[in-house]
């Protein structure tokens, strides 16, 4: 395991350059896949029209062109309507002071701004673009009013920081320029947050072979616009390639870890738990795989942090599975269970999920956006409570359609990103399990 000392960003910019030169030409799995997106993208089934389209409840199991079950179309953006590209990642913001709701979306060409307040009446604000090339993979994510964006894109397109209080008070389109630290590498795939530790992490770069690099918000360098020194803290490679992350100050069952700093790491074939209190001393406290691991994606905790939810990406393909999500006992973090698959209707490929209170939200492709309760978790048991398919040709397990989701604004109204469709707004009629 190395671990980098704090280190100036001419160092890391040469360091990076260098790495860049020596990283082996052999596809991993991770090209792979993006081999594989690329194709489906040009074979994706187009919609019956991408026209902008508002306010159309669910009305016996559709919403306009849209399959659906308990959920409510408030807005649908295509692309054209947002600055063009492709779709990626997104998240949002609330502003604290003025209440205001913005879905921040991820693209090929950058990230799109789009004010959802009125979330019958969106407003596109205008584009962030990528700091270097277009990329298939950009990932957002928000603390303390800062938007911090990363891309798979080379040469050093580093992670951008964007000032969202300077989106108070726009009425109209315009191009936003963000800071940039070229830290940790030219390409990143994942940023995580902890809120509560003020902690960063970039993973899925050429630092840290491929594991979390560790970035201290609240002694960095305040936002200024061009190259930026950044406080590190750590780097961790002891287990090769972090595809995604969850990261919290824990305080669920396992007494022995509470008040810690823990990440719950998808490694692509594994659940890896690390205890990063210290991030220049990291210890491992649990490496699970499992039956048919075909590339252990992205999860997400329960609120009581005593269970897991894992999608797999390729095992739908690999093993001819029905959309399947991974339920994992980490009551002992220093031993995970894995309790059972929980098998959907659908023949889809799930991508990225999230949990408020007893419900669970997915991105699964082309199956679209799904709405899942939590059950009898110790037997791997969700119930589907509602859906939104944004996909509606088929839902084959290819990589087209629902690419993200962002459930926690204020309002309830939940964020849903498609491939080659644009921005959802819609309108769950059940939130954290109480029907509205």
């Amino acid at each position: 395991m190395r671990l980098r000392p704090l280190r100036a960003l001419a160092v890391l910019a040469a360091a990076s350059a260098l790495t860049s030169n020596l990283v082996a030409a052999a596809p991993t799995t991770h090209d792979r896949v993006h081999q594989r997106k690329l194709a489906d993208r040009a074979d994706a089934a187009p919609l019956a029209s991408q026209l902008t389209s508002t306010n159309l409840p669910c009305v016996n199991g559709m919403a306009g062109e849209f399959p659906c079950d308990n959920v409510d179309l408030l807005a649908h953006l295509p692309l054209d309507a947002i600055g063009g590209g492709d779709g990626n990642d997104i998240w949002g913001w609330a502003d604290p002071e003025t209440g205001a709701e913005y879905a921040l979306v991820g693209k090929s060409t950058g990230v799109a701004i789009v004010d959802v307040t009125d979330p019958i009446a969106p407003r596109w604000l205008g584009d962030l673009g990528t700091q270097t090339l277009e990329s298939v993979w950009r990932d957002i994510k928000v603390f303390d009013d800062v938007a911090y964006i990363a891309a798979d894109a080379a040469p050093l397109h580093g992670i951008q920081a964007f000032d969202l209080t300077q989106l108070r008070g726009v009425t109209g389109p315009r191009t936003w320029i963000a800071s940039n630290w070229h830290v940790p590498t030219g390409s990143v795939h994942n940023l995580v947050v902890n809120p509560d530790s003020a902690r960063l992490y970039a993973v899925g770069s050429k630092e840290c072979d491929g594991g979390p690099f560790v970035i201290n918000l609240a002694a960095s360098v305040p936002l200024v616009t061009g190259f930026t020194p950044i406080a590190q803290d750590g780097c961790v490679d002891l287990d090769g390639y972090t595809h995604d992350m969850q990261c919290v100050t824990y305080d669920g069952p396992d007494v022995d870890h509470r008040g810690a700093e823990i990440c719950l790491a998808s490694n692509e074939d594994t659940l890896t738990i690390w205890d990063l209190t210290d991030a220049a001393a990291p210890v491992m406290l649990s490496r699970t795989s499992y039956p048919q691991a075909a590339y252990t994606h992205q999860g997400w905790l329960t609120d009581d942090a005593a269970w897991f939810l894992v999608g797999d990406e390729l095992d739908e393909q690999r093993y001819d599975l029905p959309t399947t999500t991974l339920v994992f006992d980490v009551r002992d973090l220093d031993a995970p269970r894995l309790r059972g698959k929980h098998q959907h209707g659908t023949t889809a490929i799930d991508h990225n999920m999230h949990v408020t209170g007893n419900l669970v939200h997915q991105a699964n492709y082309r199956a679209g956006y799904r709405l899942l309760q939590l059950t009898d978790l110790a037997h791997a048991q969700l119930t589907e409570v509602g859906f939104f398919d944004i996909y509606p040709a088929d839902d084959e397990p290819r990589f087209n359609g629902a690419w993200g989701v962002y459930p926690w604004l204020p309002s309830g109204n939940v964020l849903v990103s498609g491939i080659e469709q644009g921005l959802f707004v819609l309108r769950p009629h059940q939130r954290s399990g109480a029907a509205t």
